[in-house]
């Protein structure tokens, strides 16, 4: 009797899988996707706003710092004005993007509120304290950028609207007059989220910070439980 042929091993048999992330091609690591050249502009202009600050961040600069014309910089933002707002917009989506979340949450009102209110308020705290220079230079642009802040400002009260309505679906807040309840929630909690407050507090620990802002918290549930306003 013949000898049996050996059959040929199948296609990927007796190999292990190719790790993810890596070509198969010359072992060599897949390199990831490059920065779309939008993020490019805004990443430069913002090291550029760090570095000289608002007054003197222009397109020819953040055009030269990339080596690209400035045409190409109009190609994504029509105006200097534009490269700024389009800058403090997305300063303001770093606070705004997590907030959204929590609003969003499906959870008892009064917890949303608080966890709602403290990040805000940490993350306020941190863009004070841990890089100041930075602050102060969007601080500046955001002046200018009053549409941007404006929606921002906005979209907040959205958020904290969201969660006291369906407080008051649920039964668990009693409110009157919700423009007035927004209204007095933002004036109890406001001089936590104050850039002179904080630098005057800095001493404190963000523990300790955060142990203040839950008292006063406490009455502002409690407020909005009791039917104050």
């Amino acid at each position: 009797m013949s000898a049996r042929r050996p059959t040929a091993p199948r296609s990927g048999a007796g190999h292990a899988p190719a790790a993810r992330g890596v070509s198969t091609r010359r072992g060599r690591a897949h390199t990831p996707a490059p920065l779309d050249t939008r993020t490019r502009i805004l990443d430069a202009a913002e090291a550029l706003l760090r570095r000289h600050g608002v007054e003197k961040l222009t397109v020819v600069d953040v055009a030269r710092a990339l080596d690209m014309s400035h045409a190409n910089i109009y190609r994504h933002f029509a105006s200097r004005t534009a490269l700024h707002d389009a800058l403090v917009e997305r300063w303001l989506a770093q606070v705004t993007e997590p907030l959204a979340a929590i609003a969003a949450r499906r959870a008892p009102a009064a917890g949303r509120l608080e966890e709602w209110l403290l990040t805000l308020i940490a993350a306020k705290r941190r863009k004070v304290l841990a890089d100041p220079e930075l602050f102060e230079a969007y601080h500046a642009a955001a002046e200018a950028a009053r549409s941007a802040v404006d929606a921002y400002r906005a979209e907040s009260r959205r958020y904290l609207a969201r969660i006291v309505r369906d407080g008051v679906a649920a039964g668990e807040f009693v409110v009157h007059d919700l423009d007035a309840a927004l209204d007095a929630i933002r004036d109890a909690t406001g001089r936590f989220i104050d850039a002179h407050f904080i630098r005057q507090t800095a001493r404190l620990t963000a523990r300790q910070y955060e142990r203040d802002a839950k008292r006063v918290l406490a009455l502002v549930i409690a407020g909005l439980r009791a039917g104050a306003l």
